[in-house]
């Protein structure tokens, strides 16, 4: 490996490695200096543009107090919160503030059973640990310090057979061990409820006594799929006393100083079943003739802060919750429907204070200038967005029709002109279909169908996203602290994994190549209208980071922008009020912005509602799992199209066409030969044949269980596998610790939970 640079003393590039590695993840550039014997500011400007270069190289990395470790690598001590169990029983967990996807934590045997008078460790709670990397880059943890009871239990099914003793039955998937009520505890539940359990103790042979603390109702009931994911993953419900007081008491706002709007045409466009509307959109031609065939475009967003003030008992109650979470049959809201679906919901024809941001564009979608503008408006309509679009082509209501030349055609002009610099631009261009579950009032799954998007959904989109630059724009500007919205790029290691990838499918990335949203679309451009299209778009999907919350900003690799920042919703996500609150200190727009409490806590915050954001995507991904296993429950022993998503030793994953459900096809019932899995070509290879199963093909399978608690489909494949060269006969047989064994008996049992 090649030294650093000459002016750090001879110092070498593995010496710094090795120093990071030495910090265990207590070293930041100070401590770092201080170790490798560094003094001056020279050697210390260089020490810091090479700890940049190992961060662009995907070498290092930086936890949120800005200390160094290897990438990928976890701190020998940290916390931990207990997320499952692996198939031998030993307790998972996964870092407390696990940003990124974290490598495998394993409980060591015996860790967190609980002593005499002890309560055992749960899934869901959280625990200070020490761990010690493993040879397969897993981690393995001891217990230091237990250091919290989880919030929301373990959720179970109360089973009462005619004969024989009570079970709980989890209903996490990744939990497959039943527990025992405790001694009188079965009593306190019948049989098929919903019940939220504590571990009453663990025991080393045999299985798990619990404590019932709360029953939840028959887990067939209409809504027990949401009422099982909500519960499932502590999200909390409901708002305390002392905010129903706080915003009972609240009074409208009125127009005071603020910035007469009501002339300008300002309108909503949103999902035809929304109840709440955050912001309002218009536009006109530019009429300063510097500036031909430019544009105006104002965007208009509920003031939330005007009622929700820092550290009242309404702004603690939103920042525990972080966001509105979306299930399919339900909203849990992150502020009381007084403020979500009234004071703050730009309602058609009613005056609303508005925080707004009125944006300068030329004729190439260029912004020239923006200003911020604390507002007074009042929605001239309400339009959903198919009713937008109709107007457009031609064919909407009356009351669409009517807007159309005022209204809406220049709202087009405007994201025509913004679409020619989103393309020179590039962001990514994944294509990522959302499944909308249609509920009726009782409960019913009426059908699962794709969210349609149309130039009506960009173009709300496309304003958005340039409102929210502005705010992190004009921030930035006054040297205001700010929670942004961070997409870091690629890590080396997922850009590897994809270049090994690609080829299997005809496709190639050059290794060491630097990851560009450019270079991601032509690969997706090269990809459609072939049959492995829906493959790479996913694989190229699973390969970005996932987005979080940081006052540091790392700028947003998706997008393609040096900086942003959510401002445009804060019904429904806190990030939004605190920009609202930043921008309003910052731009002297009234007395109730940002307090200095808040700005000190920015960092917390930030960590905080990326938390939440987890949670809740959790949650509702379950909740549609579960209500489309209780659609497809009806539907067992039928024949569906899928393709193949995913490929593991125990099986294949298999994602149906009709429905987007995701099903498990266990490896032991693939024909009359064992099956192993070729992590490098991402195949299952049959021993015997040599035939292939592999990721992206597409297969025909028949639903043999649908289990509307866990969420679970068992399918069983009625497509053939690919031929193939028959495996080396040396290697064959041979398997690894744990492998799936040959034909003969299947891992669940029909009409059997699994």
């Amino acid at each position: 490996m090649s030294d650093l640079d000459p002016k750090l003393a001879g110092f070498t590039r593995e010496g710094l490695v090795a120093a990071i590695k030495s910090g265990e993840g207590h070293f930041g550039k100070r401590e770092l200096a201080r170790a490798l014997g560094l003094k001056g500011a020279d050697q210390k400007r260089h020490l810091k543009e090479q700890l940049a270069l190992l961060e662009d190289e995907g070498v290092v990395s930086r936890d949120n107090k800005k200390n160094y470790v290897l990438a990928g690598a976890l701190p020998a001590v940290t916390v931990v919160v207990i997320t499952g169990r692996d198939e031998h029983g030993e307790l998972l967990a996964e870092p407390a503030r696990a940003d990124r996807g974290a490598p495998i934590i394993r409980l060591a045997p015996g860790e967190g059973a609980g002593g005499k008078g002890e309560t055992a460790v749960g899934i869901g709670d959280k625990a200070l640990v020490r761990l010690a990397e493993q040879e397969d880059g897993s981690y393995e943890a001891r217990m230091l310090k237990k250091l919290g009871q989880s919030a929301h239990r373990i959720l179970c099914v109360m089973r009462k057979p005619e004969k024989g003793y009570a079970r709980l039955l989890p209903v996490d998937r990744r939990s497959r061990h039943e527990l025992i009520p405790a001694k009188g505890e079965g009593e306190k539940a019948a049989d098929g409820e919903l019940v939220l359990c504590r571990i009453a103790k663990e025991r080393r042979f045999g299985l798990k006594t619990a404590e019932i603390v709360e029953v939840l109702g028959d887990a067939d009931s209409a809504g027990a799929g949401s009422v099982i994911a909500l519960h499932a993953h502590g999200v909390p419900q409901g708002f305390s006393e002392a905010e129903l007081q706080e915003v009972k008491a609240i009074k409208p706002a009125s127009m005071g100083n603020r910035t007469d709007l009501r002339d300008l045409a300002l309108i909503t466009i949103d999902p035809d079943d929304a109840k709440d509307h955050d912001d309002a959109v218009w536009a006109a031609p530019d009429e300063d003739p510097s500036n031909k065939d430019g544009w105006v475009v104002m965007v208009a967003i509920a003031d939330v802060a005007a009622y929700v003030q820092s550290g009242g008992s309404l702004d603690r109650g939103a920042y525990k919750r972080g966001n509105s979470v979306y299930l399919p049959d339900r909203v849990i809201p992150m502020l009381p429907e007084r403020l979500s679906n009234d004071l703050c919901s730009l309602r058609e024809l009613e005056e609303r204070p508005c925080l707004a941001v009125r944006m300068v564009f030329d004729r190439n979608g260029s912004k020239k200038s923006h200003k911020f503008i604390r507002g007074w408006m009042k929605s001239a309509a309400k339009l959903a967005y198919t009713d937008a679009q109709d107007a457009i082509e031609g064919g909407g209501s009356n009351k669409a029709m009517a807007l159309l030349d005022v209204v809406l055609r220049p709202l087009w002009g405007a994201y025509e002109a913004l679409q020619k610099a989103r393309a020179a631009r590039e962001p990514l261009e994944i294509d990522a279909p959302e499944r909308r579950v249609r509920v009726s009032e009782s409960g019913e799954v009426l059908g699962v169908q794709v969210r349609e998007r149309f130039d009506a959904h960009k173009l709300i989109e496309e304003f958005m996203i340039q409102a929210n630059v502005c705010a992190a724009e004009s921030l930035e500007k006054k040297r205001t602290p700010l929670i942004y919205r961070v997409h870091e790029q690629p890590s080396r290691e997922k850009i590897d994994g994809l270049a090994s990838f690609l080829p299997t499918v005809g496709f190639k990335w050059v290794r060491g190549e630097k990851p560009a949203t450019g270079r991601f679309n032509k690969l997706l451009a090269q990809a459609k209208g072939t049959e492995h299209y829906e493959t790479v778009n996913e694989v190229v999907l699973r390969s970005q980071s996932q987005a979080v919350y940081e006052t540091d900003n790392a700028g947003h690799f998706g997008l393609n922008l040096d900086r942003y920042a959510h401002f445009t919703s804060p019904i429904r996500r806190y990030a939004d009020l605190t920009v609202h609150r930043a921008l309003i200190r910052a731009l002297d727009l009234g007395n109730d912005g940002q307090s200095d409490e808040e700005r000190s806590r920015l960092a917390s915050i930030a960590d905080e509602i990326t938390q939440s954001e987890r949670r809740a995507m959790a949650a509702e991904r379950d909740a549609v799992d579960r209500f489309i296993a209780l659609y497809l429950a009806e539907r067992v022993g039928g024949e569906f199209d899928g393709r193949i998503t995913g490929l593991t030793r125990f099986g294949a994953f298999v994602r149906l066409a009709e429905t987007g459900a995701d099903g498990l096809v266990p490896v032991s019932t693939l024909g009359h030969e064992r099956f192993e899995h070729d992590e490098a070509t991402h195949v299952l290879v049959g021993m015997e044949s040599g035939g292939r199963y592999r990721l992206g093909m597409n297969v025909k399978v028949r639903i043999e269980e649908a289990t509307p608690i866990t969420g679970g489909l068992l399918l069983e494949m009625l497509t053939d596998p690919e031929p193939g060269p028959r495996p080396n006969r040396r290697n064959r047989g041979r398997g690894r610790p744990g492998h799936a064994p040959k034909r003969g008996g299947r891992p669940w049992k029909k009409g059997k939970r699994r």
